[in-house]
């Protein structure tokens, strides 16, 4: 996994907390399910990418 890629991923990750968060704050469940989507969608690429290092090795 190349260094852009996991600060793509893991700046994803992080919308979809401040997302999910702000969310809760204002009772917004469509934010809160957005930000839970955007956290899953950044963990899938995540694995995939260790997938990918690991037959490299």
């Amino acid at each position: 996994m190349s260094a852009a890629d996991k600060i793509k991923n893991a700046a994803e990750d992080l919308a979809g907390k401040a997302k999910e968060a702000v969310g809760n704050i204002t009772d917004n469940d469509k934010l809160v399910a957005e930000g839970k989507a955007d956290q899953t969608k950044a963990d899938v690429k995540k694995a995939g990418e260790n997938v990918k290092d690991a037959f490299k090795s």
